[in-house]
């Protein structure tokens, strides 16, 4: 898949209240897992791309400490099965790549929903990656019955997701 992606700077976007997008992460079986704010910046083809700010500092298990004023670069595709978050630094400065395994995710008046399949891709400024939570996965695919071709999708996903990584495809080709 090639992607043409114009260079856009979150510095360069006035973030209101009335120009966010609201994004929900749910389980499989509807129920909002996290959800928060972000401004539409570009919508073109199956490619939306959003940017949020982090308002507090996050503590997450595998991230560490997310600072406050962390930027958010988020990609989503109406016909993948995955999206990709790209963090900086408040200074700008890159910080990592966080990948998901999902349905494809549908937008609507302002709202973007996604099914999240638990299946996550760390991935480091070097391009080193590490995938998580492969049995959040099992649990889940075995408590909502995930039919086998969802299954199948979703670690087909993965992999497609570990070769753009590995040819540093869009969005892992970006200067940054």
């Amino acid at each position: 898949m090639v992607i043409v992606h114009k260079q856009m700077s979150y510095k360069d976007k006035t973030l209101t209240d009335d120009s966010l997008a609201t994004i929900n992460s749910r389980k499989f079986n509807g129920e909002i897992h996290r959800s928060w704010k972000a401004k539409l910046m570009s919508n073109e083809n199956s490619l939306m791309v959003f940017v949020g700010e982090f308002e507090k500092e996050v503590n997450h298990d595998h991230l560490g400490v997310i600072g406050r004023g962390t930027i958010s670069y988020e990609f989503y595709w109406t016909d993948c099965w995955y999206n990709i978050f790209r963090f900086h630094e408040p200074d700008g400065g890159l910080r990592n790549f966080y990948c998901n395994v999902n349905l494809p995710p549908k937008f609507e008046n302002n709202v973007l929903d996604y099914v999240d399949l638990d299946i996550d891709l760390l991935v480091w400024k070097d391009f080193s990656y590490q995938i998580l939570d492969m049995d959040e996965f099992e649990q889940n695919a075995t408590r909502f019955l995930y039919p086998n071709e969802l299954r199948q999708k979703a670690l087909s996903s993965l992999d497609e997701l570990i070769s753009l990584v590995e040819n540093k495809f869009f969005p892992f080709n970006e200067k940054f």
